[in-house]
């Protein structure tokens, strides 16, 4: 096997029905000098015998783990052995499209840049059993397209609305200097991460190219799909919070400009339509904590929110 130039680290608890599209889409990548560090975090599923079948591959290497840690801990295990210039992450639920490592790894390669980001999609449930690929979303296009090679947070400060680990490419000696790891224990391990790579970054790079599609479960089970939790809801919540302040921290306002915006006119709608109708008001509270915090600080930094944002805004102010 020639020397890989990426390491995909993959997780996956009780994910058989998914593995062996996500490992499929592995095996068919264009650019084939890649490993792979699958996670097995506690599965009670058929997920361990699915890792294991694909150690066959020389570029498969295995960790199992006999009890749930969560996601952060396991990628956090597999980066202690990551020895390649590059790392990406994909959930062992979701699909990398062929050319995927080949335009991340290719990009930074020609550049030189510290990271490089591309475009998802997601897999919704098709109604037929299936599942479909829907359109690359408002604020997913806004972060990657155009192409931007050798940019930073101050020239396009919309790439913070990026904040998922399996979209992008980075160098390990940039997570070695930082010496940064996943936040365990915790739901939306990833936005506090990816706020500190861009702002750390010598150069950032976007391509518009699809390059993960991101699943959407049918039953329901995705941590994505559970917001309306409130022990879901604090870490969501925190996560929000804790990558504007690593913007700030990093004095980049424009990016954290930015976020603020996003998340209002994003992450606070759904919010509050559960919140006008949840049985708990500690939840109702706490969105309204957050709506009222953000809406000040786009009011004081004159950040302009569209019309419905607006009327969200107003309803939550009561809470």
């Amino acid at each position: 096997m020639s020397t890989p130039l990426v390491t995909v680290i993959v997780p996956g608890r009780d994910v058989a029905a998914f593995a062996d599209e996500a490992l499929e889409s592995l095996r068919g990548q264009t650019m084939a000098h890649w490993r792979a560090i699958l996670v097995d975090d506690g599965s009670i599923d058929e997920t361990g015998a699915l890792f294991a079948a694909a150690t066959a591959d020389e570029r498969f290497t295995l960790i199992r783990r006999p009890t749930s840690r969560g996601l952060a801990a396991a990628r956090n295990a597999a980066l202690d052995l990551v020895d390649t210039p590059f790392v990406a992450f994909l959930d062992a639920d979701d699909v990398l499209t062929p050319r995927a490592l080949e335009r991340l790894t290719g990009t930074l390669t020609r550049t030189g840049s510290d990271v490089v980001v591309g475009a998802y999609v997601r897999l919704r449930p098709d109604g037929a059993g299936g599942y479909a690929a829907g359109d690359v979303q408002p604020w997913v296009r806004a972060a990657t397209d155009p192409e931007r090679l050798g940019t930073s947070l101050d020239a396009h400060p919309e790439v913070s609305g990026n904040i998922v680990a399996w979209s992008k490419v980075s160098r390990v000696e940039l997570w070695r200097r930082l010496g940064l790891r996943f936040p365990e224990g915790r739901f939306y391990e990833d936005q506090i991460v990816a706020q500190r790579l861009y702002a750390a970054a010598r150069a950032i790079d976007v391509i518009p190219d699809v390059v993960v599609q991101w699943r959407e479960r049918a039953d329901g089970s995705s941590i994505t799909q559970r917001k309306d939790t409130p022990a879901v809801l604090a870490d969501y919540l925190d996560a929000l919070r804790g990558g504007i302040a690593v913007l700030d921290g990093a004095n980049q306002r424009a990016a954290a400009r930015a976020r603020v915006r996003l998340i209002l006119e994003m992450d606070v709608p759904p919010l509050v339509r559960i919140a006008q109708h949840h049985s708990d008001d500690g939840y109702r509270r706490a969105v309204g904590a957050l709506v009222r915090e953000l809406a000040a600080r786009a009011d004081a930094e004159s950040v302009a929110l569209d019309p419905a944002t607006e009327d969200l805004r107003t309803a939550a102010t009561l809470w």
